[in-house]
C-alpha cells in the first residue's frame, strides 16, 4: 500500500521528514545544513539508530563513562543512541541521515541549544 509522508518539520538547522510513525516505531529522514548543529540532548525513553546516507557529521556523544567524546560519521556509518545518551550532531557538509526509533517523538531533553529552544 502506497502512503504519504506523515509530517514535514522545518528546523533551524534543516528539516525532518516523518516517513512513518506507528505505535511501535518511527522512521524519519533528517537533513542537517553544513555548519549547523542540533541541540545537545538526551531522551528518557526514546531509543534511536541513525544511518548516514550522505555528507559528513561530527557527533559529540557520551562514551561508556558518560563523558562527551567527538566522532566523525560518514555515509554508511550508524549511530545508536540509548535513553540518557547525550548527543549533538554538527554537519561538516550538508548531510542526510535516516533515523529509526521508538515512537517517543516528544521525548527530548535539551541540555544546550543554539536556538534557545526548551
Amino acid at each position: 500500500m502506497k502512503s504519504e509522508v506523515e509530517k514535514f518539520v522545518e528546523k533551524p538547522w534543516g528539516y525532518e521528514k516523518w516517513i512513518a510513525v506507528t505505535k511501535n516505531y518511527a522512521l524519519k529522514e533528517i537533513f542537517l545544513k553544513k555548519g549547523c548543529r542540533t541541540s545537545l540532548q538526551y531522551h528518557e525513553y526514546k531509543e534511536e539508530h541513525c544511518y548516514v546516507l550522505s555528507g559528513k557529521i561530527s557527533i559529540e556523544e557520551d562514551n561508556d563513562k558518560k563523558e562527551l567524546e567527538t566522532h566523525i560519521y560518514v555515509p554508511g556509518d550508524i549511530v545508536h543512541a540509548l535513553p540518557y545518551y547525550k548527543h549533538r550532531l554538527t554537519a561538516l557538509e550538508d548531510s542526510i541521515f535516516i533515523e529509526v526509533s521508538t515512537p517517543y517523538l516528544d521525548d527530548v531533553i535539551r541540555v544546550e541549544d543554539d536556538f534557545n529552544r526548551k
